[in-house]
Parts: C-alpha cells; structure tokens; sequence
C-alpha cells in the first residue's frame, strides 16, 4: 500500500533534509507507534525496516524508547519453562 500526505514545502525542508529522508522518518515514527501500541510485532518491525537482524531491531526500538513487551505473567511463563527444561534435563534417561 502507498500513502501520501501532503506537507506544505516550507514545512518539510524544517522537517528534514530530503524527502526521502522524510519518507523514511515517517514510516518510523509509524511503525514505533504501531510497536508501542501491540498493532506489529518485533518481527514486523524487522521487516518492515529491512533490518538485518533481531539485534537491529532491538538496537533501533531501544533508541526511540519502544521497549519489549514484557509483562510479570510473560516472567512467570518463562520461569516455569525454564524449571520444567531443568527438570526434565536433571532426570536420569
């Protein structure tokens, strides 16, 4: 899908220094509030951006404060995951 928005002239050279730049920096901005707001995922981010990596993708979203959706309950899962790969790996075969 393609988007367009028209932004007076004088307007966008206070914006940025092209208008792909401009381009770019709008979609961002869009894809971090999508993030923010559970709309995309971390992979969807990744793609979206075409970045190279989830390292990239944690690198950029720590940089425009869009932190990993974590909460106590998702701790909780993982601590019991973790004690049941424990478990299991402990037992004698």
């Amino acid at each position: 899908m393609q988007i367009t928005i028209d932004i007076p002239d004088e307007i966008t050279e206070q914006l940025t220094e092209t208008p792909d730049q401009l381009q770019r920096h709008l979609l961002e901005l869009l894809i971090i509030e999508a993030y923010r707001t559970e709309r995309i995922t971390h992979f969807q981010v990744g793609q979206l951006l075409k970045l190279p990596s989830r390292w990239a993708v944690d690198e950029f979203l720590k940089t425009h404060q869009a932190y990993l959706h974590y909460n106590p309950d998702d701790l909780e899962s993982d601590r019991q995951t973790l004690h049941q790969l424990r478990t299991k790996k402990s037992r004698p075969d």
